[in-house]
């Protein structure tokens, strides 16, 4: 219903427009009445008249003259559109109504009189006036939802294109380690090659939603740890927990792995024996805390310059995907590293 009521919303105000001041005429009518004896057929007659009248002018402006001003930008020419018709409607309406107005009506004199002339042009002005105005509020509620629309086009197309970005950089990370399976003649290769083609449908298939359940998320980061796991031969320490209930709650696809990721790559080696990474998610209503937390090797990674790709696309997506609904924190220190985001779900 509020949907329905946005996209119509100009057609609504013509209308509560026209209602004011159909209630305005009535008004007069019985005010007359009242005071001396209005001819209920006769006011029904002039009203209407009234009525007709002031909606062919203002509507003849707003759906024929007024577009052509706004198209040839030239007031002279509009004034001489405008005020031809308008003069026309203005006469037609005076004469009309003078015309069935008997000497015998309670107010036959003033329809009479300059006065009333000077009044029908006036209130005719103002109105066609107002609802000219209402032109330009049509025009400009088009021109900000095609502004808007195209923002969001926009968005879109970034967040794709950044996304995109994500499947080579995680086959970047994935292939290092199927080469060091096979290249250490691992077991668990075909086991690593068949979680990855598991990885990559939901990569493919799922993650092209706007919106993944969290437990698909959660399902695909614990395939991942698993082939981290057989990596690392289960030597290093790796903790997962997960608390609150995930069953019916929607995320963005692939906002978590990024830390993931940098976690294993950056901190952890089979060379340091204290290495150990905890990774925990918490939902609390629609409050989603996600902490990684991992070691840091006493040697610094040659490879770090590289390191800062995945997440200035991960913040950039966060921007995209929940302006004002994220925190990120993200400490360094001496021996740990860790990544805290704060995210609002909606």
């Amino acid at each position: 219903m509020q949907s329905f009521i946005h996209r119509n919303r100009v057609v609504f105000l013509h209308l509560m427009f026209w209602c004011v001041y159909i209630s305005f005429i009535g008004y007069q009518i019985i005010f007359w009445q009242r005071e001396r004896g209005y001819d209920w057929n006769r006011a029904l007659t002039f009203s209407s008249l009234q009525l007709a009248f002031t909606l062919t002018i203002a509507y003849l402006n707003y759906f024929l003259i007024l577009p052509r001003f706004l198209k040839h930008k030239n007031f002279f020419r509009y004034l001489v559109e405008f005020l031809i018709p308008f003069a026309i409607v203005i006469i037609s309406r005076i004469y009309v109504q003078r015309f069935i107005m008997t000497p015998d009506s309670p107010r036959a004199e003033y329809y009479s009189s300059a006065m009333f002339a000077v009044q029908v042009t006036a209130i005719t002005l103002f109105i066609v006036i107002f609802v000219g105005m209402l032109r330009f509020a049509s025009d400009w509620f088009e021109l900000e939802a095609k502004k808007k629309e195209m923002e969001n086009e926009k968005l879109v197309a970034e967040l794709n294109f950044l996304k995109a970005q994500i499947n080579p950089h995680f086959l970047f990370n994935t292939l290092n380690n199927l080469y060091y399976l096979a290249y250490s003649k691992s077991e668990n290769t075909t086991e690593v090659i068949a979680k990855l083609s598991q990885m990559m449908r939901y990569m493919i298939y799922d993650s092209n939603h706007q919106k993944v359940l969290l437990s698909k998320e959660i399902e695909y980061m614990q395939s991942y740890i698993s082939l981290e796991r057989m990596r690392l031969n289960n030597q290093i320490p790796i903790q997962f927990d997960v608390k609150g209930n995930v069953g019916n709650v929607w995320i963005t696809p692939l906002i978590f792995i990024t830390f993931l990721e940098n976690a294993f790559k950056h901190g952890v080696s089979n060379n340091n024996p204290n290495a150990w990474v905890n990774i925990s998610i918490e939902l609390d209503g629609k409050k989603c805390v996600y902490i990684v937390k991992n070691s840091k090797p006493p040697v610094k990674n040659e490879t770090g310059e590289k390191s800062g790709i995945g997440l200035q696309n991960v913040k950039r997506r966060l921007a995209l995907s929940y302006p004002e609904k994220h925190q990120l924190e993200i400490e360094d220190t001496a021996g740990v590293h860790l990544v805290q985001l704060n995210l609002t779900l909606a």
